[in-house]
């Protein structure tokens, strides 16, 4: 007889359903309210503000009327919609680093009206988190995000000179990594997987090139980065953690222009210009490493290096819509002589239609195309064989802004996401022993809608929202079944897990539904300003994560594979908390933040000793449900303007898991008891700090302190068939030594024009100044001397590295 289809629909609990009619409430009486308010006779203001040299859309720029507390800003497609009362006004717009642009005017109907700014004569390199208004951090309905310049990330000290987005965000509270080449991040406990990236929203897998060193966005391309930490929009979903949202530039429609570099190991150029001009541009920007090149000249037969390639061009239409097209392709190559060879890379692609339906009502429809592959080269001698493994997303969606009034803004959209999951297939090479084989192949698909409503009662903001997702596991695919629903017992008389009984299998057909998930993600934020200088702000969101990065190691690997909810693996969950005080100091030369939060985590993802998971095709075999929780206070303070500028960034928080296991009778881990997680980090410190001394010269520095991450000692020993064998005990009771280290960089700037549009510079720098040894990891080898004893080795990637670079524009 034939197992029903696997149907859950996640029931809330009283007080999350009363959290979400409350919510549904809260929005439809402010909608009535606004309807009723724009009553009155007003007229609406709508358009994008530009940078006037290059026809790149601001984001964050401030629209305002003079006199009065009238106001908007720019969204992220440098939108805006202002709607006022009918009469004459002093309309200025205005954004860091360009001449405001003022316009009196009488405005007795609505309006487009599309403005380009100027870049201001003066040096702006006192701005260092954020172009928008000064007091932005205080009186925006936003916390736990942070606006990150590319301008500012190339002025930070970096490893052999390569400026990364990556590693920059790391520098900022409540975001982490594991070590030094660790791929990914971690934001507020959570793991690398449950960070969305995305690149003009497509969705990048990995994020390192050169297993961890680099990261794969260019911040030569990029025109925009911002990091959601808490409080994340009702239209981003489908991760736990974080969204780190990617723009890249469009390119210049007024001229042509480029600009390079050159360092130790890697080189890079970017061209842009105009196709039709301020109708149409474009954007190519290219980068490669050349280590490899290095090691063939010193007779060295491995390599490894990597490229990147990110293009976009645009085209508009008319004063209503307009397209854009871009794409990343990122790939990297690793050889051991003539033993192994392994290759990664993603690439993205993106088609968006920007369509404005009224100066009230704007709109972005985009198609999207996502891809993450490796490919894996076995060359030992009868055992050649080739791996490859992939995952693949094709993304349709659309989001709309309704701007009802100044007071009030609605967001709502919806998406639908179809995945295609290839684990792996090994192919022998010519001559081999190794059989063909594959892993099944897995499909899903993640549909997702959303409401936001934003009203602003004076000093008090209040955001609410409601997204509801839901995601099918789909054939075609065989699903085990197992004696008692069991794929992992607990056999007490050996102390260890083993695989479930199977009894049968049951067949999918091509897109039958084997799984369905569905769930509500209730949003809400609220901003109260005392004045200017100082607001307090609170923040709640659920998301729940459908993927699952499938890795037992401390940070991401190439090797890694994804793989999707179903009948054995449930979706993860967070419930996150926060609330945080805002202040600016001295004119917004200083501002600060103290936010603390608190998070749970559900269905989250651990593994058994020793367990298989790049191998099997019964993954459920090999892991253990688990919960989390963690909870900090960050402290953020930053410096906006004078010759000293930079920031300073200091956590305390705590993450921990816990796996109870699968019945009354097994262990878990830990018995049962909460641990420290593998990125759980007690102390976090980070100072930056950028020194311009004339026009030629600046300084930076980076100083970064943080409590070594947990690990797992052996507390002794025991002699087995000759061999010595390690005893543990309990995960993650103990930790690597400190992590602390200081980078420093000097930019010489050239006196002349060297080139014909641009100037030219050169960086210099040295990471871990003073040759700290930081551990990525300890471990125990016999001593030869003494047999019987152990002695500790300890490995670390960095010591004091020096770097140049050399950057020209033209």
């Amino acid at each position: 007889m034939r197992r029903p289809v696997v149907f859950c629909f996640k029931k809330e609990d009283n007080m999350n359903k009363k959290i979400q009619i409350l919510l549904i409430a809260v929005v439809l009486l402010s909608v009535l309210l606004a309807v009723k308010a724009t009553g009155q006779q007003k007229v609406t203001l709508g358009g994008y503000v530009r940078d006037g040299a290059t026809g790149e859309d601001l984001i964050g720029a401030t629209v305002q009327l003079v006199g009065t507390s009238t106001g908007t800003i720019t969204n992220v497609y440098g939108f805006y919609s202002l709607t006022i009362p009918a009469g004459t006004y002093t309309l200025q717009i205005s954004f860091v680093g360009y001449d405001t642009y003022a316009i009196e005017k009488t405005f007795d109907r609505n309006e487009t009206l599309d403005v380009e700014l100027a870049a201001s004569v003066e040096e702006l390199s006192e701005v260092i988190i954020t172009g928008e208004q000064e007091n932005a951090n205080v009186v925006n309905n936003e916390m736990s995000v942070v606006k990150l310049e590319p301008k500012t990330i190339k002025e930070v000290p970096a490893v052999l000179g390569e400026a990364d987005v990556i590693r920059s965000i790391q520098l900022l509270p409540g975001i982490t990594s594991v070590a030094d080449g660790a791929s990914g991040f971690n934001v507020r406990g959570g793991a690398a997987d449950q960070n969305l990236i995305l690149l003009d929203e497509g969705i990048i897998y990995n994020s390192a090139h050169l297993l961890g060193l680099y990261s794969v966005v260019n911040p030569d391309a990029v025109k925009d980065i911002k990091i959601y930490k808490g409080g994340i929009p009702a239209r981003y979903g489908g991760r736990l953690s974080s969204v780190l949202d990617v723009r890249q530039r469009e390119g210049n429609s007024k001229a042509f222009n480029g600009e390079a570099g050159v360092g130790l190991i890697s080189a890079r150029a970017l061209v842009e210009g105009p196709i039709v001009k301020d109708r149409s541009s474009y954007m190519i920007a290219g980068r490669r490493s050349y280590g490899d090149a290095f090691l063939q000249l010193t007779g060295n037969d491995n390599v490894a290096y990597f490229y990147d390639l990110n293009v976009k061009t645009n085209y508009t239409i008319n004063d209503r819509n307009r397209l854009f097209l871009s794409g990343y392709f990122g790939r990297d190559k690793f050889e051991l002589g003539s033993i192994f060879s392994n290759s990664w890379g993603n690439t993205t692609g993106t088609l968006r239609w920007n369509h404005l339906f009224s100066e009230k009502l704007f709109a972005n429809f985009s198609a999207i195309y996502s891809n993450y592959d490796y490919s894996i080269d076995q060359l030992t001698s009868g055992a050649e064989f080739n791996k490859t493994s992939n995952v693949i997303t094709y993304n349709v969606k659309g989001d709309f802004n309704y701007f009802i009034d100044n007071n009030n803004l609605i967001e709502f959209g919806a998406d639908n996401k179809w995945y295609e999951f290839r684990p792996g297939e090994i192919t022998p090479i010519e001559g081999s022993n190794i059989l063909s084989s594959s892993l099944d192949e897995k499909f899903g698909q993640e549909l997702g809608a959303y409401v936001s409503y934003e009203r602003k009662f004076g000093s008090f903001t209040l955001n609410s929202g409601l997204r509801f997702s839901r995601f099918l596991r789909q054939g075609q695919q065989d699903i085990p079944i197992y004696r008692d629903d069991a794929p992992l017992v607990y056999n007490e008389a050996v102390g260890r897990y083993e695989n479930g009984e199977i009894i049968g299998v049951e067949s999918y057909s091509s897109g039958e539904t084997i799984s369905d998930f569905s769930n509500f993600e209730p949003r809400f934020s609220a901003t109260y300003v005392l004045n200017n200088r100082n607001s307090i702000k609170v923040s709640y969101n659920r998301l729940f994560q459908y993927l699952h990065l499938i890795s037992n190691t401390n940070s991401p690997t190439p090797l890694d594979v994804w793989a999707p909810s179903g009948p054995f693996i449930e979706p993860q969950k967070v419930d996150q908390v926060a609330v945080g005080y805002f202040r600016n100091f001295k004119d917004n030369t200083y501002e600060a933040s103290l936010e603390a939060y608190y998070k749970e985590m559900d269905n989250l993802v651990d593994y058994v000793d020793g367990a298989d998971i790049l191998t099997t095709n019964t993954l459920e075999t090999e892991i253990l449900p688990g919960s989390g929780r963690a909870y900090g206070l960050e402290l953020y303070v930053k410096k906006n303007r004078g010759k000293l500028t930079g920031w300073v960034s200091y956590t305390l928080s705590r993450t921990e898991r816990k796996v109870t296991g699968i019945g009354p009778d097994d262990p878990g881990i830990n018995n049962g008891n909460y641990y420290a997680a593998n990125y759980d980090k007690r102390n976090d410190l980070s100072v930056t700090a950028i020194y311009r001394l004339n026009d030629r010269w600046s300084l930076s520095s980076n100083f970064i302190y943080a409590t070594g991450v947990p690990t797992t000692y052996p507390v002794g020993r025991y002699e087995y068939a000759g061999l010595i064998i390690p005893q543990f005990e309990d995960r993650n009771q103990q930790r690597l030594p400190d992590y602390h280290r200081l980078d420093v960089s000097a930019t010489l700037r050239g006196k002349k024009q060297r080139w014909k549009r641009g100037g030219h510079e050169w960086v210099f720098g040295f990471y871990n100044l003073y040759n700290r040894a930081n551990a990525t990891s300890i471990y125990f080898i016999e001593s030869e001397d003494n047999k019987g004893e152990s002695k500790a080795f300890k490995s670390y990637l960095f010591g004091i590295t020096p770097s140049i670079t050399y950057n020209f524009k033209f």
